[in-house]
């Protein structure tokens, strides 16, 4: 695998197109609030965080393949991105102070915050922006992160302006941009890149096997970073980490999953922080060739899911039903789609329409990288086998998944975080050209509408539009997204101040503190 969907995740949201963002215009709290009313922040104690990883797969690379939570976690408490996360609006300013486009949404401006300096002391500029956008864009997946950019149409308008200029119209650029775009120095070459300064509200001081201690950046652009260390310790698996928080030996458990919540429900010292529309764990057919090409094949199998069962016995009820749609926290979610439910019959019918041979037995591929996907499989297998539909679950270790499953297989699980915006997935996942079109999909109506709402500058009429692009993926691309799941994590109770967004906005703990 080479490219990160956590990254790419992170970049979900909607804003205005051509809206001119200042920094801090219409920001909204996105923290937890757990003290008593009244109680001040406090500066100074260490956070120490658990995160899941593998230590097969660690990296130092802002710009590689950061497939572990805890280096993504590291990363981007070290580097700082152009625009991250939001709730109100859903992409805030970083790096880019404001941002502006010219009327046909091609070319974007980008101001960058006039007082942003890198840990060693040396101001950001934005031939440092450039030369790190353009190192992005020279990656094997810098066609997914930056799509529609090429790396020549990157460029410094004199020292605090990047000009991006996109092949095609794009309303909604500033929110791909999102917690993608880490920056480096100009000139970093990629020997020194584990040790290249960032600009971010932590430095590094030690890193160690996936493990690491960071400590509170002073001289940071963003604000008054309360903490003065974290300290992120790489696990497993979420029950290994939840173990050492219930032990006392962490403070915090990133995204320990819905098993150590109902543990912990019965702690008064521990904190459960649910962060809704978190993680969708579709299953994907492919479109482009193969057993689920037909169309009425895939409507087969999404008749013949009982949604509701799926999450109250993979989520443990930590979780909503979902409609086939990804992006369901974005603002502009097409709510008004009916709800798609258990159809036995009809999912008959159509698989003898198809001709689908009911004789064979086709495998689905999944992982246990995340808990709850292996599960979701088998539940899946038992439940289509009431329509006829013979699946034999296939677990893969991760790397060999990534390597030779994702991206090429019939039938297999995924997961994507951050779903707080349609654009993102469209433009990653769906359109005929996406780096990461997971299902092979092409559809020449779908990529109409969407290229349709991107040229869009009103924003309401926009909306309008991306509801018909809802719609096609509703009644004809290659997922089934049967549910989402809430995010969880799990924080000793002097923990807070920690961020509520949906996945990998959770990384943003540099408004965190202990109440101790």
């Amino acid at each position: 695998m080479d490219i990160n969907r956590r990254q790419l995740l992170c970049a979900g949201g909607a804003m205005g197109a051509a809206a001119l963002l200042a920094a801090c215009s219409g920001d909204s709290d996105t923290s937890a609030k757990s003290a008593g009313a009244g109680t001040k922040p406090k500066k100074g104690g260490t956070l120490r965080v658990g995160a899941l990883g593998h230590a097969s797969a660690i990296t130092r690379d802002p710009h590689g393949t950061q497939s572990n939570e805890s280096d993504f976690l590291i990363i981007s408490l070290v580097y700082d991105t152009l625009t991250i996360p939001g709730a109100k609006p859903n992409t805030k300013p970083r790096l880019a102070s404001a941002w502006q486009s010219t009327d046909d949404l091609r070319t974007w401006r980008f101001t960058l915050a006039g007082d942003a300096k890198f840990h060693d002391g040396s101001p950001v500029t934005a031939e440092d922006v450039v030369f790190s956008l353009r190192r992005l864009r020279n990656t094997p997946s810098g066609t997914a992160r930056l799509p529609g950019i090429k790396a020549e149409n990157i460029k410094a308008e004199g020292a605090g302006t990047v000009v991006l200029v996109s092949d095609y119209p794009n309303a909604e650029l500033p929110l791909l941009l999102r917690l993608t775009t880490f920056v480096v120095k100009k000139g970093t070459k990629d020997k020194e890149i584990a040790k290249a300064p960032g600009t971010g509200p932590f430095k590094l001081e030690w890193f160690r096997a996936g493990n690491a201690r960071l400590v509170r950046n002073d001289d940071w652009y963003g604000g008054d970073v309360l903490l003065d260390a974290i300290e992120v310790k790489i696990f497993e698996s979420p029950q290994a980490m939840a173990n050492a928080l219930f032990a006392g030996q962490i403070d915090l458990a990133s995204n320990a999953g819905a098993v150590a919540a109902r543990t912990a429900k019965a702690r008064k010292d521990i904190q459960v922080v649910r962060r809704p529309n978190d993680m969708a764990m579709p299953i994907v057919m492919r479109t482009a060739d193969g057993p689920f090409a037909n169309e009425k094949v895939r409507e087969a199998l999404r008749l013949a899911v009982d949604r509701q069962a799926m999450v109250k016995q993979v989520l443990s009820g930590y979780g909503t039903v979902a409609n086939d749609i990804l992006g369901t926290g974005d603002p502009a979610y097409a709510k008004g789609i009916p709800q798609r439910t258990r159809d036995l019959a009809k999912a008959k019918s159509l698989l003898k329409e198809a001709g689908f041979d009911l004789s064979r037995t086709y495998e689905l591929v999944t992982t246990e990288e995340i808990a709850g996907l292996a599960d979701a499989a088998g539940l899946f297998a038992t439940q289509v086998r009431e329509a006829g539909v013979k699946i034999k679950v296939v677990k893969q270790e991760s790397g060999a998944f990534w390597d030779r499953t994702w991206l090429k297989g019939d039938l297999y699980t995924t997961y994507w975080g951050t779903n707080d915006s349609v654009v993102f997935f469209a433009s990653k996942n769906m359109v005929a050209e996406a780096g990461t079109n997971e299902a092979g999909w092409k559809n020449a109506e779908f990529d109409a509408a969407y290229r349709k709402a991107m040229a869009t500058k009103d924003t309401a009429q926009r909306a309008r539009l991306l509801r018909e692009v809802q719609q096609i993926q509703h009644d004809a691309s290659g997922y089934l997204l049967w549910g989402m799941a809430d995010g969880i994590d799990l924080a000793t109770a002097p923990v807070q101040g920690l961020p509520t967004l949906p996945g990998y906005g959770r990384v943003q703990l540099e408004r965190a503190w202990l109440n101790r």
